[in-house]
C-alpha cells in the first residue's frame, strides 16, 4: 500500500507545482498588462489637454487635431491586446506627428503648458516602453512554460491559453520625441 501511495503523492506533488507555476506567471502577465493598460490610458488623457493647449495657435493645423483625435478613439475602442497593439501604434504615430509640430510653432515652444504636456508624453512613452518589454518578457516565460514537456500535459489539460505578445511596429517604438526640456534647450 505505501509503495502505491508513494508514486500517487509525487504525482500530485508535481501536478500541484506545475499549477502554481503556471497560475503564477499567468497573474503575472495579468499585471504587467494592467500596467500597460493604465499607462496606455494615462496617454490617452494626456493628448487631449495637450490638443486644448496649441488648438488656437495651430488653427490651420485643424487636420492634424483631427486625427489625433480620431487615432485616440480608435486606440479607446480597441478590444483584445492584437487590435490594441494596431490602435494604440496609429495613435502613437499621430502624437509624434502633433509633437513634431508643437516644436515647429515658437509661440509653443515657449509655451509652458504645451511644454509640460510634451515632457509627460515623454515619459509615459518611455514607461510604456519599459512596462511593455517587462510584459513581453513574462508572456514569453509564461509560453516557453506551456509548451515544454511535461508542463503542456498540465497546461493542455486544464485549458491554460498561450499569451498574446504586446508588439508594436518600429515606427512607433519612438512615439515622442524627446522634448526640447530634455534635450536641454
Amino acid at each position: 500500500m505505501p509503495y502505491i501511495l508513494l508514486p500517487l503523492l509525487a504525482v500530485f506533488g508535481w501536478l500541484a507545482w506545475t499549477w502554481n507555476r503556471l497560475i503564477a506567471l499567468r497573474a503575472a502577465m495579468r499585471a504587467a498588462w494592467a500596467s500597460i493598460d493604465a499607462l496606455l490610458k494615462r496617454r490617452t488623457d494626456l493628448v487631449p489637454q495637450l490638443v486644448a493647449v496649441v488648438r488656437g495657435t495651430m488653427d490651420y493645423e485643424a487636420d492634424t487635431l483631427t486625427a489625433v483625435t480620431e487615432a485616440r478613439n480608435g486606440a479607446l475602442a480597441a478590444g483584445d491586446i492584437e487590435s490594441r497593439a494596431v490602435a494604440e501604434a496609429a495613435f502613437a504615430g499621430s502624437v509624434r506627428q502633433l509633437i513634431g509640430l508643437v516644436e515647429s510653432y515658437p509661440a509653443l515652444r515657449a509655451n509652458e503648458s504645451a511644454l509640460s504636456f510634451q515632457k509627460q508624453l515623454t515619459e509615459t512613452e518611455n514607461d510604456i516602453a519599459m512596462a511593455r518589454r517587462y510584459y513581453n518578457a513574462v508572456v514569453r516565460d509564461y509560453n516557453i512554460l506551456q509548451e515544454t514537456f511535461p508542463t503542456l500535459l498540465v497546461a493542455k489539460s486544464f485549458g491554460f491559453a498561450e499569451g498574446s505578445y504586446f508588439e508594436l511596429s518600429d515606427s512607433s517604438e519612438a512615439a515622442v520625441p524627446s522634448s526640447n526640456l530634455e534635450r536641454g534647450h
